[in-house]
């Protein structure tokens, strides 16, 4: 596995009236094609500017985020972003969900809907493709969700604390089938939760590192390493 995504002593700080507030300082972390990465922090740390910055909606005030060594912002890699809610449109049946992405970028073709077919069955949600999102359980939903996300073919996958807003059972069922679906589909994806059971408990199925990230130091630690694989992982923390 190679070297995919290069986060180079990256540091940013919000800007008020009131002043600057430091939000990272000095990240460095690399992930590999193929891998999963969980990051785990309170609210407040910045695990969600890091998400952003990694997608291309922030830019770093210093440092630089490459994909394939080349900078974010003109590698033409795609970022795929499930966040804490669905936003399932309610008004859409869930086959007009998933192709909602499509529709936008003007790439919905018929080969398109034998691919969504083909991932409704695989996944568990073909019977349930006219079904509107307030007849979907809370997992299924988050599996239509990531399989929207996933049809816009993303090279790395962000997810920002997908499964908050479930009970502990309900989580704990759909983590299974979300890990399920990114295992299976091998893709590259960044997690991050508040939660360290939610950490381990996904990285006894496919991660390979997890790190916390510190509201005092404002820096990553490595907290979990996969030895499992000989595979070396770098992060620089201080």
């Amino acid at each position: 596995m190679g070297e995919l995504l290069r986060i180079d002593h990256v540091s940013y700080n919000y800007h008020s009236l009131e002043g600057e507030t430091p939000a990272l300082s000095d990240v460095s972390l690399h992930v590999n094609d193929g891998e999963f990465l969980a990051i785990v922090g309170p609210s407040g740390c910045g695990k969600s500017t890091l998400l952003s910055l990694i997608a291309g909606l922030l830019n770093p005030d210093t440092g630089g985020i490459y994909i394939n060594d080349k900078d974010i912002k003109s590698s033409g890699k795609n970022i795929g972003y499930m966040l804490q809610k669905d936003h399932l449109l309610e008004w859409r049946s869930t086959l007009r969900n998933l192709t909602l992405g499509l529709e936008i970028q003007h790439k919905l073709t018929e080969s398109s809907y034998v691919l969504i077919h083909d991932m409704l069955t695989t996944y568990g949600l073909v019977t349930f493709k006219d079904a509107k999102p307030s007849e979907l359980s809370g997992g299924m939903r988050q599996r239509a969700a990531l399989i929207r996300t996933l049809l816009m073919e993303p090279d790395i996958l962000l997810l920002d604390e997908p499964f908050s807003a479930l009970d502990y059972q309900t989580r704990i069922e759909v983590s299974d089938d979300i890990w399920g679906i990114i295992r299976k589909e091998k893709k590259t994806a960044i997690l991050i939760t508040h939660d360290i059971s939610e950490a381990i408990y996904t990285e006894i199925y496919v991660t390979h590192m997890i790190l916390q990230l510190s509201p005092f130091s404002i820096k990553l630690h490595i907290i979990i390493k996969n030895i499992k694989e000989s595979v070396e992982y770098h992060v620089k923390w201080h």
